[in-house]
């Protein structure tokens, strides 16, 4: 029994002491609390409608539009709009300007919402359109697929790379000839290679026993994982560039991934969102990852239409790699 209260006290003191990893644990929750209220924090609507205007701040409000339980969304695009409805992702569309508004004829909640419309304002023209609805697996699959990428990067890479240093792996290594960017090289490869792998196995998988939706390309749906992977393996690296404190690092890498899970629509549209939450989204590599390969998958989208997201995702991983390899350091001191 004093052995085990010796080694617990011990491990107690450790931890203690360990004043980044305690100030981490304390507050990472509440940081996360603040996060889930700032987006859910407001009670949920019971319907979605598009509004379509050029007008600014909707000089000529319509009466439906202050009811209470709809949440209207703005769309610059009526084409966005259009297909967003077709998909069931939407209840109505409304034109504000030209007095219009489409309804879905195979959407319940359209009905409804339609409804309501009539009665408050009945000058608005009906326009009908159709198209069946986006199933919820389909429409999840690339948020868990970019999950499970970010998972595996950050933490193959990232938590390895400083349980090396702590151990004094890197170190020795550092005593032979294998060059920083021999050893960076080996890992991120090693990686990706992995992580596609097992991204391929899932999309195979879901697709011969859910009859998931593919209706873009397989190479371009290839090179976004390749990009996605390479982005956020280059984040883990420069997490891991300096720490050798495995808790630490461990506090860091869930600060990285659970934003991006909450923010980078990997289990829910953002739509209707406060605007500072996109903006915030724009900046995470699992936004334009998850947002790419949906488009692909989903709406069977083409080069042109996700090479932004390509793009960023490229020059995202250009820069964790060159910060991660000026400050990477192979001591366990610091050196």
């Amino acid at each position: 029994m004093k052995r085990l209260l010796a080694v617990f006290n011990a491990r107690n003191r450790e931890f203690f002491r360990d004043r980044s990893t305690l100030t981490w644990n304390l507050l990472f929750p509440f940081l996360l609390l603040a996060g889930f209220y700032l987006v859910f924090g407001q009670s949920q609507p019971i319907f979605k409608v598009g509004v379509l205007s050029d007008q600014d701040a909707y000089l000529s409000r319509p009466v439906f539009m202050s009811l209470n339980h709809i949440q209207f969304i703005p769309y610059d695009d009526s084409s966005v709009a259009i297909d967003r409805l077709r998909r069931h992702q939407i209840d109505l569309l409304m034109d504000i300007d030209e007095t219009r508004y489409w309804v879905n004829d195979e959407s319940s909640q359209g009905a409804l919402v339609e409804e309501l419309l009539i009665a408050k304002d009945p000058d608005f023209q009906r326009t009908v359109v159709t198209g069946q609805a986006i199933r919820y697996i389909d429409w999840v699959l690339p948020g868990i697929i970019g999950m499970n990428i970010m998972f595996s990067s950050l933490f193959g890479v990232g938590y390895a790379i400083v349980r090396y240093r702590k151990n004094g792996v890197l170190k020795r290594l550092h005593a032979t000839p294998l060059t920083a960017l021999e050893f960076i090289g080996a890992h991120l490869l090693s990686r990706i290679l992995m992580v596609v792998f097992i991204v391929l196995v899932m999309l195979i998988g879901a697709r011969y026993l859910f009859a998931t939706l593919m209706l873009g390309s397989y190479p371009l749906l290839l090179l976004t994982l390749l990009l996605g992977s390479l982005s956020m393996v280059s984040l883990g690296l420069l997490v891991a560039a300096r720490l050798r404190s495995e808790e630490f690092a461990s506090g860091l890498l869930n600060m990285t991934t659970w934003p991006m899970m909450g923010l980078s629509e990997v289990w829910f549209p953002l739509e209707g969102a406060p605007h500072i939450v996109h903006q915030i989204s724009q900046f995470l590599p699992l936004t334009h990852l998850v947002q790419a390969m949906r488009e692909i998958m989903v709406d069977g989208a083409g080069l042109m239409a996700v090479s932004d997201h390509l793009l960023i995702l490229a020059l995202m991983s250009a820069v964790f790699l060159v910060i991660g390899a000026l400050t990477f350091s192979w001591a366990s001191d610091g050196r």
